[in-house]
């Protein structure tokens, strides 16, 4: 049997060797999924919503357990993995309260004996390769609602979340989900690709573009419904009326939260010169007030990285910053393992010749850069193949929604920064996919519309 070693990247340590998926497996799963679907599709509503009711009471009843897997084998703070946990169910009251008139029967014309509806049925056989950075937040936007509209799932998280994704399906089971609706594949890219390969109706990933668009590459001409939420190189701007400190006090933390693995992490910052150098010396003694150390204690905000290859990333980003004239002023290393570590990294006197303001670092790794006015400011946020979140820091809210409206991104915020909400549609432009999540729009995404004419005889 193929085995899937799991190792905690704070320590380096082997955790586990769980059995691993291969192809046959994976294709023998998927034909089980195909048969058990119209059977889930026919459970009335009411019982889908109850099954995940009581997946969410299992959640809180194990959340303390259930943090500490995601922290030992991601190198997430404790306390965050506690904060996605408990920011987990929202969610799912949202998509619980939602899901039935989202997917309701509307009538939309009614005249003359002519009746027209629009109804919303199942995709059928969902597929998701989701991610390791936020495995239960980024995995609950596609299988809860995949579930709760009828569809079976087979669900392969991420060999870095891979003890995650084994308790998100004990934990539906449990629930009531038959085994064969909701089906963990366990392993790497072989998993992932072998996945591919079999008959589904829909493919969901949440990752890397460069995997992104190999999957697009693969899927494209099969003609089934295809979503990717690929990477950012998130942009704010803090305008010349905006208070220094409390800005760089949030986005300090936008930029270093999740020891900056998250796809809405702020990736640059443009700040207006008038208070460049204030809101600079701001920021650094922020991040230099984030305890770095052990991801199991509670006073950690700064914790491992979680992938190994990512500190070569981080690496030449801080050496082509160097070599193109940046100032370093706060970290710019690795640091002792054992376990992958990087130090903190602000940069300033930043352009965009330099790789870490134009390609997606996913680290505690930010360069911030002077502007002269808004014009400026809007140009060089627009000047990036991604388009997933920008935000801008001002008090005056009619300046700030003119600038928001320029700017090319899925997301935008004002005075706020590295947030999602259920309430809204979680989408991209340019590089960083297509698609969305979440929102009423990210429960019909799951079903396919059927069109009722009908006339009275």
């Amino acid at each position: 049997m193929n085995r899937l070693p799991v190792y905690n990247p704070a320590s380096g340590a082997l955790i586990t060797k769980l059995p691993a998926d291969d192809a046959a497996s994976v294709a023998a799963k998927a034909l089980r999924a195909r048969a058990a679907q119209p059977g889930w599709a026919a459970v009335p509503l009411a019982r889908r919503i109850a099954c995940i009711q009581r997946f969410r009471t299992g959640v809180v009843a194990e959340l303390p357990q259930l943090a500490a897997v995601m922290t030992q084998e991601t190198g997430k703070p404790i306390g965050m993995s506690r904060n996605e946990l408990n920011g987990l169910l929202g969610r799912i009251d949202f998509f619980l309260a939602e899901v039935a008139s989202s997917t309701a029967t509307q009538t939309v014309f009614s005249e003359g004996g002519m009746t027209e509806q629009i109804e919303h049925l199942p995709l059928g056989l969902v597929a998701n390769i989701s991610a390791w950075n936020y495995p239960w937040f980024v995995g609950a936007n596609v299988f809860v609602p995949a579930l709760l509209t009828g569809n079976a799932v087979l669900y392969k998280p991420s060999e870095y979340a891979a003890m995650t994704g084994l308790a998100i399906a004990r934990l539906l089971h449990a629930a009531g989900v038959p085994s064969d609706v909701f089906v963990p594949l366990t392993g790497g890219g072989a998993v992932g690709a072998a996945l591919l390969e079999q008959n589904i109706d829909g493919l969901f990933f949440t990752g890397s573009y460069a995997t992104g668009a190999k999957i697009a590459q693969a899927i494209g001409p099969r003609r089934v419904k295809l979503q990717l939420e690929l990477g950012g190189k998130d942009p704010t701007y803090v305008c010349d009326d905006a208070n220094p400190q409390t800005a760089a006090a949030s986005l300090a933390d936008g930029a270093m939260y999740n020891t900056g693995q998250s796809c809405c992490s702020v990736e640059r910052i443009y700040v207006h010169e008038a208070i460049y150098d204030a809101f600079v010396a701001a920021f650094v003694a922020t991040v230099k007030t984030f305890p770095l150390g052990d991801p199991m204690l509670d006073s950690t905000y700064i914790g491992a990285i979680t992938r190994a290859p990512q500190l070569d990333v981080l690496d030449a980003q801080v050496a082509d910053a160097k070599a193109k004239g940046a100032t370093l002023l706060l970290g710019g290393q690795r640091l002792p393992g054992p376990g992958h570590w990087y130090a903190p990294t602000v940069f300033a006197g930043v352009n965009h010749g330099m790789e870490l303001m134009r390609e997606e670092s996913f680290g505690p790794l930010i360069g911030i850069q002077k502007v002269s006015d808004d014009a400026e400011a809007v140009r060089l946020m627009n000047d990036s193949r991604y388009g997933l979140t920008a935000g801008v820091y001002s008090p005056d809210e009619t300046r700030a929604r003119t600038l928001l409206a320029q700017l090319n991104a899925g997301s935008v915020y004002w005075n706020c920064c590295d947030r999602v909400s259920p309430r809204l549609p979680w989408s991209g432009y340019g590089d960083s996919g297509v698609g969305l999540t979440l929102s009423t729009y990210g429960i019909q995404t799951f079903t396919r519309p059927r069109a009722w004419h009908l006339r009275q005889p």
